[in-house]
């Protein structure tokens, strides 16, 4: 955990910003905020769409064997 550092407060009417030093910067555009006491906890949304999370998995390094798939039998109908 990184140890506390001071930011800067930013007001735009009724509005209130805080700017973070890139070493805190979260990945994604949206973040869930909620307050705890006095604390107020940020976090990153988790990923909503499947392909965001297969994006963040490794790629499979296994060779798959060969499957015997022949062609189905002519029928009539």
């Amino acid at each position: 955990m990184n140890a506390p550092r001071r930011a800067k407060l930013l007001t735009n009417g009724t509005t209130q910003a805080i700017r973070i030093s890139r070493d805190f910067e979260l990945p994604g555009q949206e973040v869930l905020i909620r307050k705890d006491g006095d604390r107020l906890i940020i976090e990153p949304v988790p990923p909503s769409k499947l392909l965001a999370v297969l994006a963040t998995l490794d790629l499979i390094d296994h060779t798959f064997p060969d499957i015997q798939d022949p062609a189905p039998e002519p029928t009539e109908l």
